[in-house]
């Protein structure tokens, strides 16, 4: 059996699709198949229509009741999804996991444990991770023989991607396992110039650990999973469904080569080579940008032009005024940031009707904080005067309730889901 796990410590760039979906394409290629959710948030099962009322035990009771030394076993709690594929739900317990094993040895190689009782079953587990580093986490790269990064085709891509390889670089110290780490493209936007340019650019830098595949943004993905089902059942002649086959098609292909072929693809070699081309990649992005202004300390609405591709970045004469890089450009554009004595939040919504926002600074009320939209291209953006202290918030787009995909700080919440969160200095 092979273990796949989704991983990226970045939420919203689409592991919890990708697992569903992958999982559904292989079975449907006649592989047997085990979906496993680590992330308390239970996508998974939301994602196939499984109840959450009649999940009387999950994932996290089968981990922890070996610490207990009252073993259960992982049959006794899945779901039949179809022929080929069942589902280990999570649940919000699985928060708890990391402070209920503290202290005890082997706590990251509990999921490996349970998956080595069931190998000769299935074919496949594909594991959902949730977007932290913790020991939910290593517990899944321990158990893991692929890792998918998916990653979105958007400038924050680069930095989601480097912060994966240092966390795989903490895991390589920890065990000796050989791991196939590869790349997967997602929510590709071809009438984007901008996705059309970052994935040219990420196709040239990795080319080597991206999979030829490409996950194109795609609607009825998402009608899918509101109605509880895979691209493949709910509309088996999407494009959607088309590039979940095509990703499964390849990594059965890959498989079968790696058998043919011997592979350098130790862990620790693997990180060097990545690490190497993700540092040339990102120094390019931070070369400043010849002929770009200085930006002015205003309270003026951040412009909605689009930054300057990466391809035109050049090498600054040092006689010249010091430029803009590339990661002080971003921030003028998407996220939160201070200025002097109020709090600018800025997002990218093209299709949005609405956005709003609801946090502890106005008593979780989206009507009270609108966001406005600037301009043509889909940015939406408001300023809040906000005293010295740490905020949690969240985004309301058309009504649904979501972290801020622009902000990395975050933290889980009592419900499962994760709050973004800003600190006013």
């Amino acid at each position: 059996m092979r273990t796949v796990a989704i991983v990226n410590q970045k939420g919203g760039c689409g592991k919890t699709t990708v697992s569903i979906n992958l999982a559904s394409a292989l079975a449907g290629l006649g592989q047997k198949i085990l979906l496993v959710d680590m992330d308390p948030q239970s996508h998974c099962a939301v994602g196939l229509a499984v109840p959450e009322e009649q999940i009387e035990q999950s994932i996290y009771d089968v981990l922890i009741s070996r610490s207990r030394n009252e073993p259960i076993r992982l049959a006794e709690m899945l779901w039949q999804i179809s022929d080929k594929l069942e589902l280990a739900p999570a649940s919000i317990d699985l928060s708890a996991f990391e402070q209920q094993m503290a202290g005890l040895a082997e706590r990251e190689s509990c999921l490996k444990n349970v998956l080595d009782e069931v190998k000769s079953e299935y074919d496949y587990a594909i594991v959902d991770c949730p977007p932290a580093v913790g020991l939910l986490t290593f517990n899944a790269l321990r158990a893991a023989t692929d890792v998918i990064v998916p990653v979105e085709t958007g400038y924050f891509a680069l930095h989601g991607l480097s912060k994966q390889l240092e966390t795989l670089s903490i895991l390589c110290k920890r065990c000796t396992q050989q791991v196939d780490v590869r790349v997967l493209a997602s929510m590709y936007d071809i009438r984007t110039k901008m996705a059309r340019e970052i994935l040219a650019e990420l196709r040239d830098h990795f080319s080597d650990i991206m999979y030829d595949t490409i996950v194109n943004f795609n609607t009825k993905i998402k009608e899918a999973s509101s109605f509880g089902q895979p691209i493949s059942e709910y509309d088996s002649a999407s494009k959607g469904r088309k590039d979940f086959q095509a990703l499964a098609e390849e990594i059965l292909g890959s498989q079968a080569e790696q058998q043919r072929h011997e592979i350098v693809n130790s862990l620790a070699g693997q990180l060097e080579s990545i690490s190497a081309t993700a540092d040339e990649l990102l120094q390019a992005a931070k070369t400043p940008i010849q002929g770009v202004p200085a930006p002015q300390q205003t309270e003026q609405p951040i412009p909605t032009e689009q930054p300057i591709p990466v391809q035109d970045i050049k090498t600054r004469n040092p006689e010249e005024p010091e430029p803009v890089s590339i990661d002080t450009k971003l921030s003028e554009y998407y996220g939160v940031n201070q200025m002097n004595d109020a709090v600018v939040f800025v997002t990218l919504y093209p299709r949005a009707e609405s956005v709003q926002i609801a946090g502890d600074f106005n008593n979780w009320q989206p009507l009270h904080t609108q966001m406005h939209k600037v301009g043509s291209g889909g940015v939406w953006q408001t300023k809040i005067k906000l005293p010295q202290g740490k905020y949690r918030y969240r985004l309301v787009v058309d009504g649904q309730w979501q972290q801020d995909p622009y902000n990395e700080m975050a933290e889980l919440n009592p419900f499962g889901g994760f709050n973004s969160v800003v600190e006013v200095k």
